[in-house]
Parts: C-alpha cells; sequence; structure tokens
C-alpha cells in the first residue's frame, strides 16, 4: 500500500459527495446542459474535456436517450468509476471515454454539437486558449460551454495566497464575457454558481477527504489527508470565499472564421 495518495485517488475521495467537479448543483448542471443541447438537434453528440467522473455526460445521457458523448481525462481511476456508473444507469453503450490529456486531445474537428470545458481551462493555459482549441470541435451552429473563475470582488492578498493566484489570473464577471465576446463566441445562456452552490462544494471536497482521514486512521496517508483538508478549508474560509466566483457560459460563435480564430 503506497504511503501517499495519488491525485487519481485524492480525486476520487474529495468528490465523492459531489461528483460535479465545480460549484453546480446537480439542477444547474441540467439547466446548463438543457441550453447548450436543446436546440432541436436530433442525435447530439457532447464531448466533455476534462471530464472528471463523466457527471455532465452521463446527466446529458440520461436526459437524452438520443445523444451520444466523449469523456477525456488523464485521471483513470475517475474514467473507471465513470465506466462503471454509465453501465450502471445503462447509458454505456452511448459514452466513450479517452484518457489522455484535454489540452492535447486532437480529437474529430469541428463534430459535437456541444463540447464542455467546466472548470479544467487550465489544461489549455487559460481561458482564451481554451476558447480556441475546444472550438475547433464545434461543429456549425453547436455550442461551447466554458466554466471558469472569476473575481466576485476585488482580490484580497487571503484570498490571492489562498488560492495561489495573482489578480490577472482571472478577471471579474464582466471582463470575462468580454474575453468570450473577444474571441468571437457570444453568451446565449450562463450560470452565475451561487454562495450555497459554493458551499456544498467546498464543504463536500473538505468534508470527504477529512471522513476519509478519520475512517482510514491506520493508513499511512490518514494524517497527511487530515492536514489536506483542514489547509484547505482555512484557504477557503479565510481567504477566497466570497471573492472568487464561478461562471458557466453556454456560448455559440459568430462564424466559422470566428470560431477557428481564422
Amino acid at each position: 500500500m503506497s504511503d501517499a495518495l495519488t491525485p487519481h485517488a485524492r480525486h476520487l475521495i474529495t468528490h465523492a459527495e459531489h461528483p460535479v467537479a465545480a460549484p453546480l448543483a446537480e439542477a444547474s448542471v441540467d439547466a446548463v446542459l438543457a441550453h447548450a443541447l436543446g436546440r432541436g438537434r436530433a442525435a447530439p453528440r457532447l464531448l466533455d474535456l476534462g471530464c472528471g467522473q463523466a457527471a455532465w455526460p452521463l446527466r446529458a445521457l440520461a436526459g437524452r436517450p438520443d445523444a451520444t458523448a466523449v469523456g477525456v481525462d488523464l485521471n483513470a481511476g475517475a474514467l473507471e468509476w465513470a465506466r462503471t456508473e454509465a453501465d450502471r444507469r445503462g447509458v454505456g453503450e452511448r459514452l466513450e471515454l479517452v484518457a489522455a490529456d484535454a489540452g492535447a486531445y486532437g480529437g474529430e474537428e469541428a463534430g459535437f454539437d456541444a463540447v464542455l470545458c467546466v472548470g479544467s481551462t487550465h489544461a489549455f493555459g487559460g481561458l482564451e486558449e481554451t476558447l480556441a482549441a475546444a472550438g475547433r470541435q464545434v461543429a456549425p451552429g453547436g455550442t461551447l460551454v466554458a466554466g471558469e473563475g472569476f473575481w466576485e470582488r476585488e482580490p484580497t492578498p487571503a484570498a490571492l495566497g489562498g488560492l495561489g493566484a495573482v489578480p490577472s489570473d482571472f478577471a471579474d464577471l464582466a471582463g470575462t464575457v468580454d474575453r468570450c465576446l473577444a474571441a468571437g463566441w457570444t453568451p446565449v445562456h450562463g450560470h452565475v454558481s451561487s454562495a450555497e452552490e459554493w458551499d456544498a462544494y467546498e464543504w463536500a471536497w473538505t468534508g470527504s477527504l477529512a471522513s476519509w482521514a478519520l475512517d482510514h486512521p491506520d493508513h499511512p496517508a490518514a494524517a497527511e489527508a487530515a492536514a489536506e483538508a483542514a489547509e484547505h478549508r482555512t484557504r477557503w474560509l479565510g481567504g477566497y470565499r466570497g471573492v472568487l466566483g464561478f461562471v458557466t457560459l453556454v456560448l455559440r460563435a459568430w462564424g466559422p472564421q470566428l470560431r477557428t480564430g481564422g
């Protein structure tokens, strides 16, 4: 048994109670998906870049029996969980899972009715890079769903320290939308995560890790997991809570030349 938790194992623990790896409630996820896929397209195809446990594709497939989806992530453990869950829900035949770096995924271009990258823009190097790379996968007339942090208010030193961030890492909400518009993408729907959604996500993240440590006191990584949960909780409650927001935007391109950056 390893003396430390692998990143893959840590992800499964911290998201055990909140498989959506972003501060959105399940109802909010459904509403975003309805806007992303609900434009009358038959047999829509969805791509989730940085899918984690494939919570978004699983909900999309459950709600649209005619849909198919591809999920891409480096976390083999999360993908294994997703495969088991997809089979349990009866949607396994319509879900393809790819173990790869989302930022380097070279799947079929311009073939998906909806492309998602929610909370994983770091895989591409930032929001603008995500819009350019993920946008190339969107079929004409399709949607790009981007989930990104933004400053609810001027970041404090405590918030910056808690996130390990600098002010330029995020814009405010208006600036985030402006970045999308400048890249040729216009919002047709948006969801700003509520304080309750943020709190539910953070309590689940820290609480699941703390509970795991308490339930496995003899594990070599128990003390490390407990300390990490406590540190994360302190950085959140004493740092970025109420400072960092999160917005999930459903975007459409003005035209192919804007979508591809050409």
